[in-house]
């Protein structure tokens, strides 16, 4: 059986390991973004995306509010 390259089986170490490593995140980030959004690699990839725009809007606000440069 061919494999399924629009899914994310969380179950097989090392899919888990090459999603990761295309999405520059780490397994565990993957497994919980397909907890969250379900195996489609398109929802976790833009879930990924999402959360680390995010992330860095919050770094960025900190920064700003402690006066540092940026």
């Amino acid at each position: 059986m061919a494999q399924d390259t629009t899914r994310i089986d969380i179950e097989q170490p090392e899919e888990l390991r090459k999603w990761a490593r295309k999405f520059d995140a780490s397994p565990q980030q993957i497994k919980e973004a397909v907890q969250a959004v379900g195996d489609r690699a398109d929802k976790v990839e833009m879930h990924l995306k999402g959360s680390r725009s995010t992330m860095n809007a919050e770094r960025v606000a900190n920064a700003d509010s402690k006066g540092e440069r940026h």
